[in-house]
């Protein structure tokens, strides 16, 4: 199939959410077609060259569906949309000239979870370890951050709306599981009772987590959370397995709660995300 393409430095997941101010022309053009037809349209990563506006870049060979679930025309042309990622595909050639942006053949990616019973097992651990992680990106005495937020997208039977929340369940997951109090104070390297403030915080955070229990979605989640490098979060998603990329999410994240507690650095989330609601 043919779609157009939006490359940018930026990596979006499965399940995840995106903002994004289209003002350069081509891509307004772009995003009209693709509102009149209510088409997809593809995200890739930049791998050489500068951001959308340059006329030759190398681009990644996997990408992922962007699906408009707002758009907001200003009365200057520009375009305010938000989109969900719905799918990874595969680069088969990029046309270059046929229309004033990229347009691909793409190959769309069916998802294979691999060994499931290992998926299953590393899903889990990759869930704990990953509380872990969001308790030590809390801000201790003297340190400033910005809350984490997640934009992922849900089915309601409510009006679309958006709404701020901590990570949610992707439309079509089975029935999430909320993470406990219990769970959190029970992560070894846990700060709260010295700090009552901070355990607030870290309880609040535990309460408004909801865990996907289908492997593969939380795989996506996780990997449009986790704060780390382009490169790497194109691993992720290029990943030929749901149980690759949760061993690869184990490691990364083992890496980060590594450098956290001791306070190596501090992260401040790349995209403000929440959740997405759809009929």
């Amino acid at each position: 199939m043919q779609i157009p393409l939006f490359p940018l430095h930026t990596v979006l997941c499965p399940g995840i959410a995106l903002p994004l101010h289209i003002f350069e022309p081509r891509y307004r053009l772009m995003i009209e077609r693709c509102i009149e037809h209510a088409a997809p349209f593809g995200i890739v990563v930049i791998r050489a060259g500068q951001e959308v506006g340059a006329t030759e870049v190398a681009i990644a060979g996997v990408g992922t569906f962007a699906e408009i679930r707002e758009a907001t025309r200003l009365p200057d042309g520009r375009y305010d949309i938000l989109v969900v990622g719905s799918g990874r595909f595969a680069v088969d050639s990029v046309d270059p000239e046929k229309e004033p942006y990229l347009v691909a053949e793409v190959t769309g990616i069916d998802d294979e979870v691999g060994d499931l019973t290992t998926a299953t097992s590393l899903a889990a651990r990759a869930m704990r370890r990953f509380v872990a992680y969001l308790q030590l990106l809390q801000p201790m005495e003297g340190e400033t951050a910005e809350e984490i937020d997640v934009r992922v997208e849900i089915e309601t039977e409510e009006p679309p709306e958006t709404e701020a929340a901590g990570p949610t369940e992707p439309a079509g997951s089975a029935e999430p599981t909320p993470a406990t109090a219990e769970e959190v104070s029970e992560i070894p390297g846990a700060a709260g009772e010295e700090d009552p403030e901070r355990a607030a915080r870290l309880e609040e955070a535990a309460r408004r987590l909801v865990i996907p229990d289908d492997p593969t979605v939380l795989s996506y989640l996780l990997s449009g959370i986790i704060q780390v490098d382009t490169t790497r979060r194109q691993q992720l998603l290029e990943a030929e397995t749901t149980e690759e990329r949760l061993l690869v999410l184990d490691q990364l994240i083992d890496r980060e709660l590594w450098m956290l507690r001791r306070r190596l650095r501090f992260f401040s989330p790349e995209p403000r995300v929440e959740p997405v609601r759809r009929n």
